[in-house]
């Protein structure tokens, strides 16, 4: 498994939904049969016959992100977390299915209602780097995003200083004149995070947004991801493959396998009662200080499959110790097992 968890240590899941949230809120985000695919490469054989293999690295997803939600997506990695990320903002054109912002289906959006959604849907990046000019100031990169979308000048000032405020980095006076390698990783982090906020989103993707920090400063990020998406009621999707963090920050999980969601519900229904093979070795693929730990302890075989030609069937099926002859001519369709608890796997559809 290329998944590496952390210990829970002290932190505390995130709450449960709020009295009347989310289920009840109006949805923010929706997809319906998602799909993204690219060409893969073929054989000769495949060449000569004409066949074109594809790389289903999106292959039919349904979600629905409400608002004031915070949803975690993990999976090992290619399993299609970022491709997801991508396609909920628009950062990439999906290759089949429906997906709509707040009631609006974002294939049919002019150049006016594109950039009102540049606005209000955000990514936050895994490496700062990746959205930090390096030889932009603090100041200029935070002002960038105001200046593409259309905001007054008048404001740029005013909305970048509380964006850092917002993110607790103290006096703005202080930052907006440095460069990015003037800053420590965990003020780096932050200041993207506050790039993100400047336009005041109400959609938020992190990807991995804690992955390239020491772990003393993780904590102190994922507390101000958590109280930030609180008391700004901001619906945030988590990706990552740390069960710790999605634990800590998310309600709800998502757990993708080779382009497909696998299992969905409750966060700490998922972690604590999985109903999903792939779930399980995730789960059980956590670090823990103990020395007689077996070393078998992962109830999977092999490596993650390959999203290119996929014949049918269940995907975790050459893996799985549970698989049996229907998995290899059925795909089993997610179904709920518990309210507001799904998963896609025969053991609950026989």
């Amino acid at each position: 498994m290329s998944a590496v968890l952390a210990s829970p240590g002290t932190m505390t899941p995130a709450a449960a939904p709020r009295a009347g949230h989310p289920a009840a809120a109006a949805p923010i985000v929706e997809a319906w049969g998602l799909q993204k695919h690219y060409p893969a490469g073929r054989s000769l054989r495949q060449a000569l016959q004409g066949e074109r293999p594809v790389l289903r690295a999106v292959d039919g997803v349904d979600l629905t992100l409400r608002s004031g939600e915070s949803v975690g997506l993990v999976g090992e990695s290619g399993s299609g977390k970022t491709t997801i990320g991508r396609l909920l903002l628009k950062l990439t054109e999906p290759t089949g299915g429906q997906l709509a912002f707040e009631g609006q289906d974002l294939r049919q959006l002019n150049r006016a209602a594109m950039l009102r959604f540049r606005q209000r849907a955000q990514l936050v990046f895994q490496n700062p780097f990746d959205a930090l000019n390096p030889r932009f100031t603090i100041g200029r990169s935070l002002a960038e995003p105001l200046l593409n979308t259309g905001v007054a000048r008048a404001e740029h000032e005013a909305r970048v200083a509380e964006s850092l405020r917002t993110v607790r980095l103290g006096d703005p006076a202080r930052l907006l004149q440095r460069l990015p390698h003037q800053l420590s990783g965990g003020q780096l982090q932050r200041v993207v995070l506050a790039r993100a906020l400047v336009l005041q989103p109400r959609f938020l993707v992190a990807d991995e947004p804690v992955s390239m920090l020491d772990v003393s400063v993780r904590a102190g990020v994922l507390n101000l991801l958590r109280e930030l998406r609180e008391r700004l009621n901001l619906t945030t999707l988590a990706i990552s493959h740390d069960l710790t963090l999605v634990r800590y920050v998310c309600e709800r999980t998502l757990v993708m396998y080779l382009g497909k969601v696998v299992e969905d519900g409750p966060t700490a229904r998922v972690i604590t009662a999985p109903a999903h093979p792939y779930t399980t070795a995730l789960i059980r693929a956590v670090p823990r200080p103990q020395v007689a730990q077996p070393r078998d302890a992962l109830p999977l075989h092999g490596a993650l499959g390959d999203a290119a030609g996929l014949q049918g069937g269940c995907r975790l099926r050459n893996r799985c110790p549970h698989a049996f002859a229907r998995c290899a001519t059925e795909e089993p369709p997610l179904v709920e097992i518990a309210p507001g608890h799904r998963a896609a796997c025969h053991l609950h559809t026989t």
